[in-house]
């Protein structure tokens, strides 16, 4: 008699079927309907193909397209069959990864030359044909024996395969004439991968690992509709046009070179003009919340980040030690700094504290410097000098909750209420490699929790991801046209102060242990921009933007009077600039245009005589409107005391 296993489906139902029957067949047997959109199935909370047998009693769910988790099964398909039409066009590649990755896939392959962007025309037609074949992905169990014999000719695959333990399930994967070792899971055929576009191709370590073989890596994205597929090529044709990289270059905001070194950021005066005043903007606001500024060494000696445990957990992303100097002991070894916060805990140690003096803010704008592997580097996004806005607030227990909450309302304030982010939350809960114990790590989760309630805030888990110290908030800002990035982080921390015996003395004069936190509210300056360019696509604010007014005479007869009006706005704190060179009127409106400068002040004959100016907002397809002087000014003045944000 044939064994029967139940399957919990998620709204609480049972059913019962045979053991080894399919996610398929259950969905059959649950209606035509489902089975038809079925891409594959859950069980136990692992995906799986929809013919895969299950022989226990699981927790069953059949995955839709509408489904989140579904996008990354057809897009691993979808690698599959880029896989797939690339072995039959070019035979000799060796097979890497090809895994779903977030908005697509890539595969890695090992071949004699790059891939042109002719090759990957072609490798895109091959995979029409692939998927008009309709190939079922049909999925083997075998042994390691029977993987070698499989994989002899793929040495990239035999190198996997041997870090399989004992106890591992080898499974593969075959659609029409491709074979790959793959754990899966796929849609039920090629068939089903409709609607995929090949983006480029880049080189990439075998395993990452720059010690390795370089390989080529295609990238491509897939979606289940025509229509969202298409949505997604605007958006990256929108990124392209907002690129901090390129947009910089033209804005000339910054430069990276190569007589200073990769992930060094050289500001230009433009650029350093909105570091200025996003730092201005955030130590102003950090004053009036009670934090004092402190300044500490770029350089310090390498013991004291062996004591605050950063050392052993994160020597690879620092820069070598440098030898001592000036007389000191030969073994005596020192650091440029990769963080500030042991530094920050000297400061708080340096003098007797009292329950009174909590909570007790230390801010400081501060370079720090991370070794990040070249490859990684982008623009401003990742770099290897880094200014944060860091602080770190040591309090006592009872005052947690406060100091988070206020720490949240300043995250709101700048955010969104500043710049117009729409932004979400995660808890960051303890990870793997941690110090301290887990009652403590219970204590912190739980005082977060608290403080993310009591806000009203909604916030995902991210289980694992809290700093080896402490749990963490990370703040998501998500920019105009949809895409996240990594704002505000927000760390709670019971171990540096146990590491650096710090105290406070309570009201039962007895020595306590405080409590600190780390936070940095735009995270580093150099992101926190690259993100403001790509947002408001080089159109900053205007009290934030480099050159706020350009004051264009319309010829040289007016060019005093241009000056004039410049003088008069800089008097007034106003970034403002004369363009009185002997070019064309269009052109120079133009090029106001191009350097994206929010007004544009126009001084003909009749703007001299009666005091006025022809304003001209940037990118507005209406008329110029002439203003008097002064009342342009306070326009000027309200926008940049307000921090309005440009009209959408």
């Amino acid at each position: 008699m044939s064994k029967t296993i139940s399957l919990t489906l998620p709204d609480g139902t049972v059913r019962s079927a045979p053991a080894g029957t399919t996610a398929r067949a259950v969905a059959e047997s649950i209606g035509p309907r489902l089975a038809r959109a079925a891409v594959a199935a859950r069980v136990d909370g692992e995906v799986w193909d929809l013919d895969r047998p299950i022989s226990r009693d699981a927790a069953f769910e059949v995955l839709t397209e509408d489904h989140p988790d579904a996008l990354n099964v057809v897009r691993h398909s979808a690698a599959h069959v880029l896989a797939t039409a690339v072995r039959q066009l070019f035979p000799e590649a060796n097979i890497g990864f090809g895994p779903p990755i977030q908005d697509g896939f890539y595969y890695d392959f090992e071949v004699p030359r790059p891939f042109t962007p002719e090759d990957l025309e072609g490798i895109e037609r091959k995979m029409l044909e692939v998927t008009a074949a309709d190939y079922p992905f049909e999925r083997e169990e075998v042994d390691r024996d029977e993987g070698r014999a499989r994989f002899k000719d793929d040495p990239l695959k035999l190198e996997r395969l041997e870090e399989f333990g004992e106890d591992e399930v080898i499974s593969v994967y075959t659609d029409g004439p491709f074979v790959d070792l793959c754990r899966g899971p796929h849609v039920p055929s090629t068939a089903r991968v409709k609607h995929f576009k090949l983006l480029h191709a880049a080189g990439a370590y075998w395993r990452g690992d720059s010690r390795r073989q370089m390989l080529q890596r295609i990238y491509g994205t897939a979606w289940f509709s025509k229509k969202d597929l298409e949505e997604y090529l605007r958006r990256l044709e929108e990124a392209e046009r907002r690129d901090h990289r390129v947009l910089s270059k033209q804005l000339d905001l910054y430069s990276i070179q190569d007589d200073v070194g990769p992930g060094m950021i050289l500001w230009h005066p433009r650029g350093a003009t909105v570091q200025f005043e996003l730092r201005r903007f955030i130590e102003d606001e950090l004053r009036k919340r009670g934090y004092e500024f402190v300044y500490t060494p770029h350089v310090t000696r390498e013991d004291l980040f062996l004591r605050s445990g950063h050392l052993p957990l994160y020597e690879d992303q620092q820069f070598p030690a440098m030898g001592s100097a000036g007389g000191e002991a030969e073994d005596v070894r020192y650091r440029v700094k990769p963080m500030n916060c042991p530094m920050h805990t000297l400061i708080y140690a340096a003098r007797q504290r009292s329950y009174r003096d909590l909570p007790v803010r230390l801010a400081e704008i501060a370079n720090v410097y991370r070794n990040e592997l070249s490859g990684t580097l982008h623009g401003l996004l990742r770099v290897r000098m880094l200014t944060m806005d860091d602080a770190h607030v040591f309090c006592r227990e009872d005052q947690i909750e406060d100091e988070i909450y206020r720490m949240l309302d300043l995250t709101d304030f700048v955010l969104r209420e500043t710049f117009g982010f729409e932004y979400r939350l995660d808890l960051a809960t303890r990870p793997e490699k941690k110090i301290g114990d887990d009652a403590q790590w219970e204590v912190a989760e739980s005082a977060l929790r608290r403080a993310l309630d009591r806000k009203d805030l909604t916030y995902g888990i991210d289980e694992g991801g809290g700093a080896f110290y402490g749990p963490k908030i990370d703040v998501k800002l998500r920019d105009a046209i949809g895409r996240e990035w990594q704002g505000t982080t927000i760390q709670l921390d019971y171990q540096l102060p146990e590491r650096f015996a710090l105290e406070y003395t309570g009201a039962d004069n007895r020595a306590h242990r405080p409590v600190m936190i780390h936070r940095a509210i735009l995270g580093t300056v150099e992101r926190f921009v690259g993100c403001l360019i790509e947002h408001f696509a080089g159109a900053f604010p205007v009290w934030l933007a480099p050159e706020q007014v350009r004051v264009i005479p319309i010829t040289e007869e007016q060019a005093e009077a241009a000056r004039a009006v410049t003088k008069r706005l800089t008097a007034r704190g106003i970034r403002a600039t004369v363009d009185d060179r002997n070019d064309t009127l269009n052109y120079r409106i133009r090029d106001a245009e191009l350097m994206k400068v929010p007004f544009m002040a126009v001084v003909g004959k009749r703007e001299v005589a009666d005091g006025t100016v022809a304003v001209r907002a940037r990118g507005a397809t209406k008329k110029q409107e002439v203003i008097p002087v002064d009342g342009f000014e306070e326009r000027l003045l309200e926008q940049i005391r307000t921090r309005a944000l440009p009209v959408a």
